[in-house]
C-alpha cells in the first residue's frame, strides 16, 4: 500500500491508465538570466534550465522522439505535454498563445503541465491558459510553479528575485481561474535546516494548491551552489536526513494534494553532490519503511486521521 498520494495513482483513478509526461523545451528565458531581473540566475539552476536542451527543435519532432522511446518499453500508456525548462510565460501573451497552440497540435495529447516562476503571470496570461482545450476527454491542464520556499531570508540568498508574497498571489490568482496548481518546494536550501522546511510545507498546503513537488538540494555542475559546495560553505543533505524531513511533512499535507515527485532527477552528467541523488527509488523505498514504522501517512496529521484512504494503494 502507497502511504502517500502519488501523481501515477491520480491518473489511473481519473483516466484509468498510466499517462506520461513528455517534457519539450520551448527555448524561453527567464528573467533571472536576461537581466531584467538577474544575470546570475537562481543559485541551484544550471544553463539549460533542468530542461532537456532540445529547444532548437519543434515541439512534434520533440514529441515523436520521446513518444517512440516509451512506447518501446509500454504502449499501453497515454501521454501528456510539459514544458519545462525556465520560465514559460515570460514574455509576451502573443508567445504563450503561440506555445499553446502547438500543443494542441500533437497528436494524442492528454494534457498539459505548465513551468514557471511566480513574477511571470498575470491575469491575461493565466485566463488564456485557463481557455486552453485539447480535444480529447478529461484533458489535464497543470501550472506548475516554482515557490521554492516561504522564506524571503532564504529567496534572496538563492537569488530567486521574488518574493514569497508574490508566490502566494500568484496561486491563489490561478486557482482562479480553475487551473490546477503544482507548487514546487525545496529541501536543503542554503541557510534552511529542517524546521525552515516544514514552515514551507504548512504554508504551501494551506494555498489553494492540487499538487505539490518536493525535492532535495542537489549540487548541479556549473552553478553558484557548485561554487559554495567547492568552498565548503554548503552541504547537501543526507539521504537519511531528506528520508527524516519527508516522513515528518507528509503527514501535515492534506490527503487531497497529489505528490507530482518527492525526489530529484538530475541528468547524470550535470551531478556535483550528493551522489545518492542519482538513485530515486531507493530513496522512496527507505521513506515508505520510515513511514511505516511509524504509522505514519500523508494527511494523517491533517484530514485524514483514522485511518490510511485505501484508494493509495489501488
Amino acid at each position: 500500500m502507497l502511504l502517500w498520494h502519488t501523481l501515477g495513482t491520480f491518473f489511473r483513478l481519473r483516466h484509468g491508465k498510466r499517462i506520461q509526461k513528455i517534457p519539450l523545451d520551448a527555448a524561453s528565458s527567464c528573467p533571472n538570466r536576461d537581466g531584467r531581473l538577474s544575470t546570475q540566475g537562481c543559485l541551484f539552476c544550471n544553463a539549460q534550465g533542468s530542461g532537456s536542451g532540445m529547444g532548437a527543435q519543434s515541439f512534434a519532432t520533440q514529441w515523436q522522439r520521446w513518444h517512440d522511446k516509451y512506447t518501446k518499453t509500454d504502449s499501453n500508456r497515454a501521454f501528456m505535454a510539459y514544458i519545462q525548462s525556465f520560465s514559460n510565460t515570460y514574455g509576451s501573451v502573443a508567445r504563450l498563445r503561440a506555445l499553446l497552440q502547438a500543443v494542441q497540435c500533437l497528436p494524442n495529447c492528454m494534457g498539459l503541465a505548465l513551468g514557471t516562476r511566480p513574477d511571470c503571470l498575470n491575469e491575461e496570461k493565466l485566463a488564456l491558459l485557463a481557455s486552453f482545450r485539447l480535444p480529447c476527454p478529461q484533458p489535464e491542464l497543470w501550472l506548475e510553479l516554482g515557490l521554492q520556499s516561504m522564506h524571503d531570508a532564504t529567496l534572496a540568498r538563492i537569488n530567486r528575485q521574488h518574493t514569497a508574497a508574490q508566490s502566494e498571489a500568484a496561486v491563489r490568482l490561478a486557482a482562479a481561474h480553475g487551473i490546477q496548481v503544482c507548487a514546487h518546494l525545496m529541501a536543503g536550501l542554503p541557510g534552511e535546516d529542517e524546521r525552515a522546511f516544514q514552515q514551507s510545507v504548512l504554508w504551501a498546503s494551506a494555498l489553494p494548491i492540487a499538487g505539490l513537488k518536493v525535492h532535495n538540494v542537489y549540487v548541479c555542475k556549473n552553478t553558484g551552489l557548485e561554487a559554495l559546495y567547492r568552498a565548503g560553505a554548503y552541504f547537501p543533505l543526507s539521504r537519511d536526513e531528506y528520508v527524516d524531513m519527508l516522513a515528518h511533512a507528509l503527514p501535515f499535507i492534506p490527503s487531497h494534494i497529489v505528490m507530482h515527485r518527492l525526489t530529484g532527477d538530475p541528468a547524470p552528467d550535470e551531478l556535483c553532490a550528493p551522489a545518492w541523488a542519482a538513485h530515486k527509488r531507493p530513496l522512496l523505498t527507505d521513506l515508505h519503511h520510515a513511514l511505516t514504522a511509524r504509522g505514519l501517512w500523508q494527511g494523517c496529521k491533517a484530514d485524514v486521521t483514522d485511518k490510511c484512504p485505501l484508494w493509495y494503494g489501488r
